[in-house]
């Protein structure tokens, strides 16, 4: 397997010769016992129980060498870092599974009406207790069927709003657990999220134009040692996400814009007819309360946010309307609206708080002339 090694030598094992294995559930070093030949390190590990199939070696192992005693034979030990495998993803495969047993209906006349969807902390790669990416792909895919079906009803313009997390990442404030619980690699997250998202887009256009949005989060901020750096317009993998969902989508000449926040900004509003609609992720706030104080805050300071009549957000992971205040026309309530989640579950919330969140994606029907009234729809 590695050939040519030149061992250090030396009369006698070295000071910090500790023949055994250390792992910390992602990565880990093994230093063989003094041994007259080289082993299969596979075999070594196999015997630990650390199967090939699972783990993998890192680069060229270290040695030492020393002799028994004077005039004795040599006896070295070998030293290597292995690491658990990425696991590999088929999403064709697993994408395939998914679209089983869709169901068809037909296409009615289009209406002056846009469906804003909203899916939110995906944490795409999270294992929890509804399980890992193969049960999140089939619960994500059965929330697609039941939207399908709702765009076949009729919508001159679609909106799909990436409301943020949408890849669990490694560097969150939970990165310790991420590490043991997570199922896939950041690269595969992406990779993942990424097709996730181009499905919907696909299916959105079939039925009319469609804008998508993603707006800055904190499981997708860019982050060194914990701490966000760089600008949260720009920086953030759910907006690298997009930009690769741009270059694909305008190779294929698909009719498809794109909203994402201004550099220094997290969020962004836009406005279909009456109805001016905001999108924040809600990291800003410790509490659900707490976002609607600083979308109060904002209004107040003129920030971009001070021009919605409805404010979608996400982070808290169930769903919740309530009315605000009066709109800038006059013509009824603002909203905030917060979205629920898809992932898999919080086995630290649960067990904090006794409960969990109740799994689905967030639609919203606007009519061009009629001022939102509060109702939305989770599937």
């Amino acid at each position: 397997m590695l050939e040519n090694l030149e061992p250090a030598k030396g009369i006698k094992a070295p000071k910090d010769f500790r023949p055994g294995v250390q792992f910390d559930g992602n990565e880990g070093t093994a230093t063989t016992e003094g041994m007259a030949e080289q082993p299969n390190f596979d075999d070594f590990l196999l015997e630990r129980g650390y199967p090939p199939e699972e783990y993998e070696i890192i680069g060229t192992p270290r040695t030492s060498q020393w002799q028994q005693r004077e005039g004795g034979d040599y006896l070295t030990s070998y030293r290597f870092t292995f690491r658990k495998k990425a696991l590999a993803i088929d999403l064709p495969n697993l994408f395939a599974t998914a679209r089983k047993n869709k169901n068809s209906v037909r296409t009615k006349k289009l209406t002056e009406k846009a469906l804003v969807i909203c899916p939110a902390d995906l944490q795409v790669g999270k294992g929890a207790s509804r399980g890992g990416h193969e049960e999140l792909i089939a619960r994500v895919f059965e929330s697609f069927d039941k939207i399908e079906l709702q765009m076949k009803s009729g919508f001159e313009h679609i909106y799909i709003l990436d409301m943020g997390d949408i890849i669990e990442s490694f560097d969150s404030k939970a990165k310790f657990e991420q590490n043991s619980s997570n199922t896939l690699s950041p690269m595969q997250q992406t990779d993942l999220a990424a097709s996730l998202m181009f499905e919907l887009i696909k299916r959105a256009a079939k039925y009319a134009p469609v804008t998508y949005g993603s707006i800055a989060s904190n499981h997708c901020q860019n982050r060194f040692m914990g701490q966000a750096i760089g600008k949260p317009g720009l920086d953030d993998w759910g907006i690298v996400i997009l930009q690769q969902l741009r270059r694909l989508t305008t190779e294929l000449d698909m009719n498809v814009d794109y909203l994402i926040p201004q550099p220094d900004d997290e969020g962004f509003a836009f406005q279909y007819g009456v109805n001016t609609i905001g999108a924040v992720h809600g990291h800003q706030a410790a509490r659900p309360a707490g976002v609607k104080k600083w979308w109060s805050d904002a209004t107040f300071g003129n920030q971009w946010a001070a021009s919605a009549d409805v404010l979608i957000s996400a982070h808290f992971h169930h769903l919740a309307t309530e009315e605000l205040g009066q709109r800038h026309d006059g013509q009824g309530s603002k909203f905030w609206v917060q979205c629920p989640t898809s992932d898999n579950g919080s086995d630290w919330y649960r067990r904090k708080s006794g409960t969990d969140s109740s799994t689905g994606i967030l639609t919203i029907e606007l009519d061009k002339h009629v001022p939102f009234s509060g109702s939305v729809t989770k599937l």
